[in-house]
């Protein structure tokens, strides 16, 4: 083509106008006490989607719209990132190409824009930076659009409501907008978003400012956006987490000084921490990941520290997911088990109230503390509808004890087990056929009371649902362990009658269990006894949590590890929910046939007890390689069960939380599974017992390892068919074992 006919193509054609980056759905998690935000990776709150992007507090959300422009047009999208701590969002951006009289006047990347984000004590802080890089001055307009819809948490996850409370008239001064809601539970909750330096326009809805910018010149706005609850006073029965007035109304600097106290608050955990260190840059970045989750997702509570379940769905203690995370990490950070065992005997269940399915001693299942839970439009207010966090209550405070040998706090606690385990003996076996079993009280409660709580999680072999009262069989385990944990709490105070009588009731169970569950033709334990006592034969992985809690005898222990590391079991990234020959499996099922790491992790842990440490180092791997699909490494609720084919990763499940505590903490049990590891804070001592390293890496660094007063520090060396283990540096009195 001549340079003449070129000329007169290319004037025929419109010029392309960058107006937008790369697509990326991903969501942007923070979270610090009860307050919670998810943004989209431009750090927008917009419509669309699962509709759950927000800003939260205390299971309500306070802000459902912020969205930022330039010019009136969404900016180009850089780049967006959570940092490998948790404590800051950051997000870059610039100015698309924009046009006046039909010319671009300022082109693609003139303005970058910077924003950083975080959340402390009820309020989510945030600085703008903007930054002109062009060769002229730049005068441009920034609008901040936002909004608020109050809407409770199930409302969110898809509850209709009949009716909701009243909208406050908004109340606007020149630097802050007030919003507001009084809720039918008579409470008033306000967002308050506060500007430094005051918009030049402020609405009800947005704040436009008119920035002019010297080539080279930087300036900066921050807003902070607090969430406030003011109850209302005769209905109160319970204080408030954080003060009714949030940091946002402070004055101008109130960005330094809370990110400040945040870093300050990070340092401090940082400082007593474990921390583990591997020769692989790539399974230290999961670790990290690991342990950012698990502070972020933990809430200081009055009674110590507490991991919430989940963001965005379970962001609130539940009993069950607490157990679990605290077990998962008791080797290297006790006192999360202690902060664990503390609220849930302070809400320990007195009296028997059908409706919350409380009886005398049983354990919380969750507590919700929304509008919709205040009125009890569903049960969740305070709600003990799980038949196995009282049973994993007392296995808690016995592995606690025989970590940290912390007899004051046992004394403290024993009126609580005692209460616990007079529950299983009383209400968690009401025919007294040995078996506990649940059936609900509450009409609008749970119908399944285990940790696969769906409604077609229990099940027969030709997919008919299994009737109630149901005993599931890995809850027979953690009541097996619940009574040796109590008889060596027993033992330790000297109630040596008790001890006697709780470890023969365990004896005796696990000699029922075996000839009521065992299926020697499915080479299993059969997943539950339905309400006319009839096995639901059905391979699940319930069986292989028997091994966690070592209810199964060593034979049959055998069969099952090869079971679950079978193909109809294991997907190569971890241990189906469900084997795939079963006529309810479906690998996108929530329950049915999904991978959840904590029971991956709990399997490997129960492997590991009955000496199957290559089984538990494959569980390692698997999840291990499923990590390195995940954005930032973060172990999911669950992911979906299909095969591992080479060259892809795992398939996600699309409404899985993200962060989630016992997900998080999976890693540190799948650590302890492979090691062998225990640690003995009555006999001073970490022993090790025919430990493996995976092949992912040659050596593996544990710092700060606390036993007692004492804290070591460890170096594991792998070799071709053992792992050498040195002391670096021993403080206290203290000694490390290792068995081969």
């Amino acid at each position: 083509m001549s340079s003449d006919r070129l000329s007169e193509a290319e004037s025929a054609l419109k010029p392309m106008l960058a107006v937008d980056g790369v697509a990326d759905e991903r969501t942007r998690v923070l979270k610090h006490g009860d307050t919670f935000a998810l943004f989209d990776h431009r750090g927008d709150i917009r419509p669309g989607g699962l509709g759950e992007q927000g800003l939260y507090h205390e299971g309500t959300r306070y802000l459902s719209a912020f969205v930022l422009e330039l010019e009136g047009h969404r900016p180009f999208f850089l780049s967006s990132t959570v940092r490998e701590e948790n404590d800051q969002f950051v997000v870059a951006l610039t100015n698309p190409d924009l046009l006046r009289d039909g010319r671009v006047w300022a082109p693609l990347g003139t303005l970058h824009v910077t924003l950083r984000r975080f959340l402390w004590r009820g309020a989510c802080h945030q600085r703008i930076v903007l930054t002109n890089h062009g060769l002229d001055p730049m005068s441009v307009v920034l609008t901040l659009h936002f909004a608020a819809d109050y809407a409770d948490i199930y409302q969110v996850r898809g509850m209709s409501r009949k009716a909701r409370g009243s909208d406050l008239p908004p109340d606007v001064s020149a630097a802050r907008a007030v919003l507001g809601y009084r809720g039918l539970d008579g409470d008033v909750r306000r967002t308050v978003i506060c500007f430094d330096p005051p918009p030049a326009r402020l609405g009800a809805s947005n704040a436009r400012f008119d920035v002019l910018l010297a080539p080279r010149e930087e300036r900066t706005c921050a807003v902070a956006i607090g969430c406030e609850r003011e109850p209302d006073e005769p209905k109160q029965t319970r204080p408030l987490p954080h003060p009714a007035r949030s940091d946002a109304r402070e004055s101008p600097g109130a960005f330094e000084s809370a990110r400040a106290e945040a870093e300050a608050d990070l340092e401090r955990y940082s400082a007593w921490s474990c921390h583990l260190r591997t020769s692989n840059g790539q399974v230290n970045a999961w670790v990290k990941r690991a342990t950012s989750d698990l502070h972020m997702l933990t809430t200081e509570l009055p009674t110590g520290p507490y991991p919430y379940a989940g963001v965005p769905w379970f962001n609130t203690p539940f009993g069950r997911d607490g157990i679990i995370t605290a077990l998962e990490c008791l080797w290297l950070r006790p006192a999360l088990a202690r902060g664990v065992l503390s609220y849930l005997a302070a809400t320990q269940a007195i009296e028997t109230i059908p409706e919350q399915d409380a009886e005398p001693g049983k354990i919380l299942h969750e507590t919700r503390n929304g509008e919709m839970a205040t009125l009890r439009e569903m049960p969740f207010g305070r709600y003990y509808g799980s038949v196995d966090a009282t049973p994993l209550f007392v296995v808690l405070a016995g592995a606690y004890y025989e970590r940290t040998g912390d007899r004051p706090f046992i004394e403290e606690l024993w009126p609580h087990v005692r209460s616990a385990l007079r529950w299983i003996e009383e209400h968690g076996d009401r025919d007294q056929d040995g078996f506990v079993e649940y059936e609900r009280r509450a009409h609008d409660g749970l119908v399944h009371q285990g940790w696969r709580d769906t409604d077609d999680a229990v099940f027969h072999a030709n997919a008919a649902l299994a009737e109630a009262p149901i005993a599931l069989c890995e809850v027979q385990g953690y009541v097996y362990a619940a009574w040796r944990a109590g008889a060596v709490l027993a033992n330790a105070r000297g109630a040596v009658d008790d001890a006697a009588r709780w470890s023969q009731r365990a004896a005796a169970l696990r000699e029922r269990f075996e000839q009521a569950f065992w299926c020697e033709d499915l080479g299993t334990y059969a997943l539950a006894l339905d309400g006319a006592r009839r096995p639901c034969r059905v391979r699940t992985s319930n069986a292989g949590q028997c091994l966690f809690t070592g209810i199964a005898s060593q034979e049959r222990a055998g069969q099952l590890a090869r079971a679950l590391l079978g193909a109809d079991f294991f997907s190569g990234w971890g241990v189906r929910t469900v084997a795939a020959s079963e006529p309810r499996y479906n690998p996108m099922s929530y329950h049915n046939g999904a991978v959840w790491p904590h029971d991956t992790a709990l399997i490997a842990q129960g492997l590991g007890r009955y000496g199957f440490r290559e089984q538990a180092l494959r569980l390692w791997t698997g999840l291990y390689e499923a990590a390195l699909s995940f954005d930032q490494y973060r172990m999911p609720e669950l992911f979906c069960g299909f095969p591992q084919s080479p060259g892809e990763g795992p398939t996600l499940y699309p409404v899985a939380c993200a962060p989630q505590a016992w997900a998080a903490a999976s890693v540190f049990l799948l650590f302890q599974a492979c090691l062998g590891l225990e640690v003995d804070g009555i006999g001073k001592t970490v022993s090790f017992t025919r430990p493996l390293l995976p092949a992912a890496f040659d050596d593996l660094r544990i710092h700060n390892l606390a036993v007692g007063d004492a804290t070591v520090d460890l170096l594991l060396l792998r070799h071709d068919q053992d792992v050498e283990v040195t002391v670096l540096r021993r403080e206290g009195d203290v000694r490390v074992l290792v068995a081969k």
